[in-house]
């Protein structure tokens, strides 16, 4: 499994994305704020609300230099399938990753073996190929896309101003914290 701070393997994929099913790896988006989006599966009660979420929130994404990549055990012609039966799911223009076989959900330590499916889970990923925030949760559990935003702010941030640090539920604007200058405890 992939940790903190260690480069992220450029594992290559099949995508359903922009009415098509495509190769892809993980250095396609070097230069970009990437976030990987995983989930259990196409055609299930909790992942339409967080991709419906994501797909409405992927300019903000953008705007932010970043590029999402959802993730699921199913194939590129589930994806397909999904896309054409649901209109939550229709509004999706980020790649939809094919992990059949499970080895990019192996990777980031997502994988369910029992189930063949994939835990809830949310990786950022920096310009150079970096992993800098992961989250791996129950499936249960919806996430929330206006925290991801955050997350990526943050990671962003505290990259372009070197030894800052951002405090618990930081915002952009709001006030930093500097360790070198900063006391424990005085904030």
């Amino acid at each position: 499994m992939i940790k903190i701070n260690e480069k992220v393997p450029n594992l290559e994929f099949e995508a359903y994305v922009d009415g098509e099913i495509k190769k892809m790896k993980i250095s396609d988006f070097k230069g970009k704020w990437l976030v990987m989006f995983f989930y259990p599966a196409d055609f299930t009660f909790v992942c339409p609300t967080e991709l419906g979420e994501l797909a409405d929130n992927y300019e903000k994404i953008k705007e932010l230099d970043g590029e999402v990549i959802s993730v699921s055990t199913d194939t590129a012609f589930v994806h397909k399938a999904w896309q054409d039966n649901s209109e939550t799911i229709n509004k999706i223009d980020f790649p939809m990753a094919a992990d059949p076989t499970g080895k990019i959900s192996k990777t980031f330590g997502t994988y369910i073996k029992d189930e063949g499916l994939s835990l809830r889970g949310t990786f950022i990923i920096d310009p150079e190929g970096n992993l800098k925030i992961m989250e791996i949760h129950n499936n249960d559990i919806g996430r929330s896309i206006k925290e991801l935003i955050r997350k990526i702010q943050a990671a962003k941030y505290v990259k372009e101003n070197d030894g800052k640090v951002c405090p618990a539920s930081w915002e952009p604007g709001e006030k930093d914290l500097d360790p070198s200058l900063d006391l424990v405890g005085n904030i």
